[in-house]
């Protein structure tokens, strides 16, 4: 980017501040010299700062390492994401990725830099020039944003809030909160509203947690197409919540979703197995729901095209469906290629039963079998063809073996390719793998039964206008199916 473009989205950005715009937040941080702290975009604070007096971050770790401290009106550390991460599949993009579901906290950044294929020299060059902050400053800020949440919304120890969020001692986790939010643990837990606070019956392993999203958002077809989609001995529920298990690094969680009906996103319960799986669990279940989209971006360039919003304005909150875990995403499509939705349901239940494990938390449910487990797993008797189940067994070996890496800092395309090229896996398949798994906002699925039904009055000019969001395209054309469309007002 130009100096000259640079000031250009500043000059943009400094008028979505003045206009307190939401559809900004998480776009950008926009720092207040005369303060010292800095605030999102949708900032209620009655007075606005005159221009030379903004600076404007990427993130909120680059602001907090230029030394400014969060607003404590606005929130800006509990924003969400900006979702240009999961556009971009360059060095940058992948390792925030990989970040936010932290791999910092699993393996450092020598680890994520090898997970990268390039040094840490290399990688902290990149991530400071592109977003202002290292990949510590990154892990940082996020440890801290979900220990303020832990310590606002919930009755743990402020120990175990602590290891929960990641830090590797109490004394680093006071003074990094002190440091971000100028306050002690203690000062914002008792400054917090008692209408955000847990259960206080809850033990200290199970936690409920709610997690914001951008308006508006379907609840009610997000839940039920989880439902309606997972194997019912490890996922039940329908369009009111979900409940699952889930497979994480250190051990099991359970969770139980439900819609927040006084603000947007999800109230979660996780029951944890390991209070270090908690971070990595948020991070899966905002993916899974795709709470981090900038809807509004998205339904503005669905109304370009005057078929294409006939469909958007009737399911405004229509999201992308995605996979709470990578392998397990890979699998489904696999299962469900050629048949019915509830046909796939039974043979992916009949797989978890044969190749699953009971869950520690709860023996009445059961988890998804790893890929090592999975690829030695003898299938006959789940109702599969030969050829399927040799389909699925490559698979499980691709992803056991790291030919597919699955994780959230892997080159897409290369796992695609890996993925691809496997015998029995077709176009639909791969383009249900990037789209739910991968987490691409970008593909048409023109393969699939129902859009080529329901989709034949849109013609190219109608589907390259809803570029680079052609996934929430797919996923209207599903959710509003067996409808006839009617032109409607663009926002």
């Amino acid at each position: 980017m130009t100096p000259t473009e640079a000031l250009a989205d500043e000059d943009r950005w400094y008028d979505a501040l003045v206009s307190r715009d939401r559809r900004f937040d998480g776009w950008f941080i926009a720092a207040i010299t005369t303060t010292g702290i800095y605030c999102r975009a949708s900032c209620p604070a009655p007075v606005r700062p005159k221009r030379q007096n903004v600076r404007f971050f990427r993130t909120a770790a680059s602001a907090q390492v230029a030394g400014f401290r969060s607003c404590k009106r606005c929130r800006p550390d509990a924003a969400p994401g900006t979702p240009e991460w999961d556009l971009r599949h360059d060095l940058v993009g992948r390792a925030m990725r990989a970040i936010e579901a932290g791999a910092v906290d699993r393996v450092g950044v020598a680890g994520l830099a090898e997970q990268l294929h390039v040094s840490e020299r290399h990688l902290h060059r990149v991530l400071v020039d592109e977003v202002g902050a290292s990949a510590i400053a990154l892990a940082r800020a996020q440890r801290a944003n979900l220990a303020r949440t832990l310590l606002e919304a919930t009755d743990m120890a402020i120990t175990d809030v602590a290891w929960a969020a990641g830090f590797a001692s109490v004394r680093q986790f006071n003074d990094t909160i002190r440091a971000i939010h100028d306050r002690s643990p203690t000062e914002l837990r008792n400054a917090a509203p008692r209408a955000v606070r847990a259960d206080r019956s809850a033990t200290p392993l199970s936690v409920t947690l709610r997690l914001p999203a951008r308006s508006p958002i379907d609840h009610g077809w997000m839940f039920g197409f989880h439902a309606g989609h997972g194997a019912p001995s490890m996922l039940t529920g329908d369009e009111s919540g979900i409940e699952r298990t889930l497979r994480c690094t250190h051990g099991i969680v359970h969770l139980r979703t439900e819609p927040l009906t006084d603000t947007d996103g999800c109230r979660v319960t996780f029951g944890l197995e390991h209070l270090g799986d908690l971070a990595e669990a948020v991070s899966r279940t905002r993916r899974a729901f795709d709470l981090d989209a900038d809807i509004d971006a998205v339904n503005e360039r669905l109304a370009d095209h005057p078929a294409v919003w006939a469909r958007r304005a009737r399911c405004l909150g229509v999201r992308v469906p995605g996979s709470f875990d990578t392998f397990e995403g890979a699998i489904g499509a696999v299962i469900g290629q050629q048949v019915s939705v509830a046909g796939a349901r039974t043979m992916f239940d009949r797989l978890v039963q044969t190749a699953g494990m009971r869950s520690p938390i709860d023996p009445g449910w059961l988890v998804m079998p790893d890929a090592a487990t999975l690829a030695d797993a003898d299938l006959t008797n789940i109702g599969l063809t030969t050829r399927r189940r040799e389909t699925v067994a490559a698979v499980a070996r691709a992803f056991a073996d790291g030919t597919i890496d699955g994780s959230p800092g892997a080159d897409r395309h290369d796992d695609l390719r890996a993925f691809g090229a496997i015998r029995g896996i077709g176009p639909w398949t791969t383009k249900v793998v990037q789209m739910r798994a991968f987490g691409d906002p970008d593909v048409w699925l023109g393969e699939d039964l129902i859009a080529a039904r329901e989709a034949h009055d849109l013609d190219d000019s109608a589907l390259a206008s809803a570029a680079p969001w052609r996934s929430y395209l797919t996923c209207t054309i599903w959710a509003t199916r067996g409808t006839t469309p009617s032109p409607k007002d663009q926002p």
